[in-house]
């Protein structure tokens, strides 16, 4: 655990680094201090080889409850509020080339939501709740919510959560195709573990470019992805990770990727 922190705390398992929001009597709710503490968590688990996986989550009953409103009020320049606090964080989630888990834990609201948006998976607990809360104090979704919840689920549904603010609940989420997998509470610690570890195991340079080229190949020209995917390719193809999968495969037994 690093000590440095002051909002969030910050633990390596094996391969998986564990940013936990811990401001647990607030919902976790968002301060400048834990958005920065954010991002160099976030910097430090890129840059650290034994890391191969992040997992996000939050202290207490709730995963976040969006920013911290004792700190807003009518002097607030909410565009350089967010230029300066959260497209940072936002942009450090969409370069780390690791997979991050959002282990939503319980209420996830407002830019608490998305921050799950962001993530690259989503665990839920059945009772977990999504809120899109801004319009509640005649605000818009942003830190990325009108850019991914409509690419995860389509136009019409993510404006309806986005206008009506109609609570989501973990089980509704995975039936919209918005969490990855709803687990119990009573397997949640052993089982968003496991899920942590399994993405550690996977070859850690194809993800990354996988995930550095799908959010992009939504948006640009057919050819030209085409020819992104074949440089894509040709990296992954010089990799370690390639080369070992493929003897596994020859030797019909189970491949030990390292991330390179």
């Amino acid at each position: 655990m690093e000590s440095d922190y002051k909002k969030i705390l910050y633990e390596k398992k094996g391969a998986v680094a564990s940013i936990i929001l811990n401001r647990p009597s607030s919902y976790n709710a968002f301060t400048e201090e834990m958005n920065t503490e954010i991002i160099s968590a976030l910097q430090a688990a890129s840059e650290d080889e034994d890391v191969r996986s992040i997992l996000v989550t939050g202290s207490g009953k709730a995963f976040c409850a969006g920013e911290d409103l004792a700190g807003v009020d009518e002097n607030t320049d909410h565009g350089t509020f967010l230029r300066t606090r959260y497209h940072p964080m936002m942009k450090a989630i969409k370069q780390t080339p690791k997979p991050i888990v959002a282990a939503v834990n319980g209420i996830a609201a407002g830019a608490g939501m998305s921050l799950a948006l962001a993530a690259d998976f989503r665990l839920v607990k059945p009772e977990s709740k999504f809120v899109s809360a801004f319009m509640n104090i005649g605000l818009i979704p942003d830190s990325g919510f009108l850019y991914v919840l409509p690419r995860l689920i389509g136009y019409a549904k993510a404006l309806e959560i986005a206008v009506l603010g109609k609570p989501i609940s973990g089980t509704e989420a995975y039936q919209l195709g918005l969490a990855t997998e709803v687990i119990e509470s009573s397997d949640w610690d052993g089982e968003i573990a496991l899920f942590a570890e399994s993405l550690a195991a996977l070859p850690t340079r194809s993800f990354a470019l996988i995930k550095g080229y799908m959010m992009d190949g939504m948006h640009l020209p057919f050819e030209e992805m085409l020819e992104q995917e074949a440089q894509a390719q040709h990296t992954a193809g010089k990799s370690y990770d390639h080369q070992e999968g493929l003897q596994a495969f020859k030797e019909k037994r189970k491949p030990n990727f390292i991330g390179n």
